[in-house]
């Protein structure tokens, strides 16, 4: 299994469902990787990626100290397949034990794995496969900004991208 390392780009909601999306960019990439996810888990990760105090920690939170009350420290997150269009997702924890990987969805990995600011890896076949899928343009068709562009061109260029490039994914 091939796997590429992804960093969140955004959230947002896909009109057509009323369901959140937090959308995962190859890092130092094109690429995109669309992931449906409830409110819940979506507001886990805003507060998180916009490190907002809170009173009592939420679930992810706890996860976090559950995990190194135990002894252990989240690695990474692995990304792993896609099966009838649920995501399948790896935690990997380390302890002086040795390594333990628990199955878990990605939106709650990623809300884990943005605590702990470890690294969030995805099979690099689910960053192409999605935007084939109900007969989406092949991604070698798609124009992709190349390494020289500057920031703005950059922000133009994915301002100009058409939701039906994400799938069912509308801005």
């Amino acid at each position: 299994m091939q796997l590429v390392e992804v960093e969140v780009m955004r959230l947002g909601l896909d009109r057509s469902t009323n369901s959140y999306v937090v959308i995962l960019q190859e890092k130092g990439g094109a690429r995109l990787l669309p992931i449906w996810i409830g409110q819940p888990e979506a507001e886990s990760i805003v507060i998180e990626m916009n490190k907002l105090k809170r009173e009592r920690p939420l679930t992810h939170d706890l996860c976090k100290n559950l995990i190194i009350g135990m002894g252990g420290t989240l690695r990474r997150v692995n990304i792993t397949k896609v099966e009838n269009r649920t995501f399948y997702a790896e935690l990997h924890i380390a302890r002086e034990s040795g390594a333990v990987h628990i199955d878990a969805r990605p939106s709650d990995s990623i809300a884990i794995a943005l605590r702990f600011e470890a690294p969030i890896f995805a099979q690099e076949s689910l960053l192409t496969a999605l935007l084939l899928e109900e007969g989406q343009v092949p991604p070698e068709t798609l124009a992709e900004p190349s390494d020289e562009m500057s920031a703005e061109q950059l922000k133009e260029y994915l301002e100009n991208m058409r939701p039906e490039d994400f799938g069912k994914f509308n801005m």
